[in-house]
């Protein structure tokens, strides 16, 4: 989930100020992965598709990336004006090769 922290750094940069990563991996083997930053005036949303050619543009994908990854992801508002962006991933269940 690189993207969310790519996100942080070109959307959420307030000067003098970093972007803080978590990772937590649950005993029930989902990942989550949080992406705080000091912009919790800008929300993130996803693009409506629809409202452009994505093969014309350069940005502006990366949510829908992390929408297609993530069994889950939110914004929750954080301390100090800050925000976080949290997506989650599920297990995979162990492959048995035949």
């Amino acid at each position: 989930m690189a993207e969310l922290a790519s996100n942080a750094v070109l959307h959420g940069r307030v000067p003098g100020r970093d972007f803080r990563l978590g990772l937590n991996l649950h005993a029930d083997g989902t990942l989550l992965i949080e992406v705080t930053d000091a912009r919790g005036d800008r929300l993130p949303r996803v693009p409506d598709p629809a409202c452009h050619d994505p093969h014309e543009v350069e940005s502006g994908r990366g949510l829908l990336i992390v929408a297609a990854y993530a069994d889950r992801w939110g914004v929750d508002e954080a301390p100090a004006n800050c925000k976080t962006v949290w997506a989650e991933v599920d297990p995979v269940p162990d492959r048995v090769d035949r």
